[in-house]
């Protein structure tokens, strides 16, 4: 299949790529920029182009069988000084409904929008958050668009564990500063609470699996591992090897601010997938303590 990976160059793009590419699709990468030279990214065709600013035609798109939209903006990347409602409208509520009418009209028969899992799970959320009203508008906006020539799906993924040299990669190293006893300002525990997390793996070959198997208009909730942020946590200090034992308290915490909780700290968000959907998608669940060892190792690797 030939298919085309709208943010084709962060973590989740790239790993989707190099996935598919071993089941052998021909994969092009979409950025804003071009990959940095030597990653997995530069390895790929790229088309260059904005989603939100109108920067691709149904020419461009009309080459592709499938369109993998990972490009979904979140509260990380708001600008301080921005509107945020003018911020969602254009990243997320406008903008991906936009792009997928624009693949629609250009006839690529296969969509996979990549959302977040908050509006599935917690759909009280809806009311009071704008980031997860944004998400569950540009999910239910996009799938309406799909009919029997064109076939849109959304994969509503939880916190995903991966690393790609980069911002991700620093961040872990902070936790790897902060288990190696090189940051004693950060104390000793956790916040209070926990979600579901699944690695970039998993979630790359769930992708797949949409790309070839997905029922048009159907919203996936997928999902691996519920854990405590404190086992998170500590799952991360015992691969860096590290001997302290960490404890959960009801604190907001510098290395995961209450900010970046949407369901609030102390609550917990916890599910299982339907054997169904997850066995359509094909794929795997108990992923997650594999790719937290491969967290820390790739980042000791990197930053050495």
């Amino acid at each position: 299949m030939k298919v085309l990976i709208i943010g084709g160059t962060g973590m989740i793009g790239t790993a989707t790529a190099a996935h598919l590419r071993e089941q052998g699709d021909d994969v092009t990468v979409a950025a804003r920029t071009a990959p940095a030279p030597g990653t997995v990214a530069s390895e790929f065709p790229t088309l260059l182009g904005d989603y939100s600013e109108g920067g691709f035609t149904a020419s461009d798109l009309a080459q592709f069988e499938g369109i993998v939209f990972a490009a979904g903006n979140d509260i990380r990347h708001i600008p301080a000084d921005a509107d945020r409602a003018e911020f969602w409208e254009k990243m997320q509520i406008g903008g991906v409904p936009r792009f997928a009418a624009l693949a629609k009209k250009a006839g690529v028969p296969n969509f996979v929008q990549l959302g977040s899992y908050y509006h599935q799970v917690l759909p009280k959320l809806v009311e009071t958050d704008d980031y997860v009203r944004a998400r569950a508008l540009a999910d239910e906006r996009a799938r309406a668009l799909g009919d029997d020539q064109f076939t849109v799906s959304t994969l509503n993924a939880p916190n995903i564990l991966g690393v790609t040299p980069g911002p991700s990669m620093a961040r872990i190293g902070r936790f790897l500063d902060w288990a190696d006893g090189k940051k004693p300002e950060i104390p000793n525990f956790t916040p209070a609470g926990g979600t579901n997390y699944m690695s970039v793996r998993s979630l790359a070959e769930a992708v797949g699996g949409a790309l070839r198997n997905a029922q048009t208009g159907t919203a996936y909730l997928l999902g691996d591992a519920n854990l405590a942020f404190r086992e998170y946590f500590q799952m991360i200090f015992d691969a860096a090897g590290s001997t302290i034992t960490l404890v959960a308290r009801d604190e907001e915490h510098p290395m995961l601010p209450d900010a970046f909780i949407v369901q609030g700290r102390g609550n917990t968000i916890s599910y299982e997938t339907d054997p169904v959907q997850t066995a359509a998608l094909g794929y795997t669940q108990g992923d997650a303590p594999r790719a937290i060892a491969e967290m820390v190792a790739q980042t000791r690797a990197g930053l050495a």
